[in-house]
């Protein structure tokens, strides 16, 4: 049924990019349609990211991917999250907000060792010509959209009040901007950047992991009291894992294996298989009710159980502990629990949000048959707030997200993997893969992911719609914010059956800013959906 004044469906046999900037996807596609592979456009998108949405992640952030390789015909999962650094300083904290900003925060970079192993690994081009179109944009600038405008001017008061930060902070952006001003429209120049992608194309990974480009960010953190060593940018590598999957109504769902936290996306699901969702309204009471219901449970049982191993996590997704599980939600009786991170439970039942961080994730088919879902991050907008002198780059805040809490079962140790609530998933059915999809969101990744999911399986939305669908966003206790398109009366209906509801904007980049690319098995049609909530777009090949 046509929807008038919605975004259309984007439909290719040849190639899909969907990102989180129309630059950005345009940059993979035109890869695509130049003889690259999808792990060659999964590159360009990302460089292109680093250059349009700064604040959300770039070539100092982390993250993960997971890809279906058609020459191999299997789905691996790529880590690039960074170890714990050796002097991060445990023993003077006792609460995350003690690192939001800064250099303490700042873990070792990882997106640009992941990049490049996608491109060693699977790709066919070389990384100047990948790195080309992020270059050209970074030297030439950029007209600002809606969301940049949004960004820019959400965080310049914040990164004002840090003395040590402001001011490089300013210069590379700030100043890079025509007058001066974020608007709709200005012009936004990052030379600094363009020199910095341009030598680590030429010159690959060795320049930041033990090379000049490395000194250069140990030295401007050590200037500033961080306490990241070349020993820890040395030692990190980007490493291929196994993904751990579920079934869901005959669809075979991976995500990457712990310490990444996605199996919470999985518990979700598994509960979820045991309702008649697609029997009740769509938007309903009931609807809404059970999916939130699983959603709280699932997240208990992910803080309750931080890194499990793979006998536990088998466990946790057995038949029998599901169950139990499902017998939760069905008895009706209100959830009331943490969703984030471990905290001790609150003497009122309630709880607070501790932010929707700053992360993008973008999904890719190319007509050799590969799938690539990529998610990652800079932590918080801007991540630390610590940009290099002379080079663009702008640091992440990922140890920020590290569970420091002296009593929490979950205390991370010093060379431990960082746990990481992203979940770039690939689907296959029939051994085939039929969808990527992901989102940013930080612990709201892991809830809206199986809320669009959903909306495409149960109610059999196409994918742009199941994105644009309404969704919801917990938090602590029994929180929960729920975009104001949901029918007042389901608001006030989930109220009286125990979710303490506020009603937000009809939209809200609080529920995430999803991106992905459907296949149909039978025709290898590839239809792609983007986040309206940002500035998702969707480009064929």
């Amino acid at each position: 049924m046509l929807q008038h004044g919605k975004r259309p469906t984007v439909a290719s046999r040849h190639g899909m990019v969907a990102a989180a900037h129309p630059l950005a996807a345009a940059a993979g596609a035109r890869v695509l349609s130049n003889g690259g592979n999808a792990f060659d456009a999964a590159a360009a998108t990302a460089a292109t990211l680093n250059v349009v949405e700064p604040y959300m992640s770039g070539l100092g952030g982390q993250g993960y991917a997971t890809c279906y390789v058609a020459s191999e015909r299997r789905v691996r999962s790529l880590n690039f999250m960074a170890r714990i650094p050796r002097r991060f300083p445990l023993d003077k904290l006792s609460r995350r907000e003690q690192i939001l900003r800064g250099p303490v925060a700042v873990g070792a970079p990882g997106n640009f060792g992941g990049w490049c192993e996608m491109v060693s690994r699977y790709g066919r081009k070389k990384l100047p010509e990948l790195f080309a179109p992020a270059i050209r944009i970074a030297r030439d600038g950029f007209g600002m959209i809606e969301f940049n405008v949004e960004e820019f001017r959400g965080v310049t008061g914040e990164l004002r009040g840090h003395a040590a930060l402001y001011p490089e902070w300013s210069r590379n952006y700030v100043e890079g901007i025509e007058g001066g001003q974020p608007k709709l429209g200005a012009l936004l120049k990052q030379p600094d950047l363009a020199d910095t992608l341009a030598a680590l194309g030429n010159e690959g990974p060795g320049l930041l992991y033990g090379g000049a480009l490395g000194r250069k960010i140990i030295e401007r953190l050590t200037e500033l009291g961080g306490c990241l060593s070349m020993d820890d940018l040395s030692d990190f590598k980007a490493e291929w894992v196994d993904p751990v999957a579920v079934t869901y109504r005959g669809r075979t769902i991976h995500v990457p294996p712990p310490p990444c936290e996605a199996f919470q996306y999985l518990v979700t699901l598994r509960i979820l298989e045991g309702f008649d969702l697609g029997g009740m309204e769509r938007n309903g009471v009931d609807h809404v009710d059970t999916v939130l219901r699983a959603i709280r449970i699932a997240a208990g049982v992910r803080i309750a159980n931080g890194v499990p191993s793979p006998q536990k996590l088998a466990e946790l997704l057995s038949d029998g502990h599901i169950e139990s599980l499902r017998a939760r939600v069905r008895d009706g009786k209100p959830v009331t629990g943490p969703t984030e991170q471990w905290t001790p439970p609150p003497a009122d039942g309630q709880g607070s949000d501790t932010g929707e961080g700053h992360t993008t994730s973008f999904s890719i088919a190319d007509a050799d048959g590969n799938l690539v879902c990529v998610t990652q991050s800079l932590g918080s907008v801007f991540g630390s707030g610590v940009v290099v002198p002379g080079t663009g780059v702008c640091l992440n805040n990922f140890l920020y997200w590290a569970d420091v809490t002296p009593d929490s079962p979950n205390r991370v140790k010093h060379g431990d993997l960082m746990p990481v609530c992203v979940a770039p998933s690939i689907v296959t059915q029939d051994d085939k893969p039929v969808m990527a999809l992901g989102t940013p969101g930080s612990y709201g990744i892991l809830q809206t992911q199986p809320q669009a999911f959903v909306q495409f399986v149960d109610f059999g939305l196409p994918l742009q719609q199941a994105i644009e669908s309404p969704r919801g966003r917990l938090t602590d206790g029994r929180d929960v914010l729920l975009e104001g398109r949901l029918a007042a009366d389901v608001q006030a209906e989930l109220r009286k059956r125990g979710h303490n509801v506020t009603t937000g904007p009809d939209w809200t980049m609080k529920v995430g800013g999803m991106q992905g690319v459907a296949i149909d098995p039978a025709t290898g049609i590839m239809t792609g959906g983007c986040d309206p909530r940002r500035d998702g777009y969707v480009v064929p090949a």
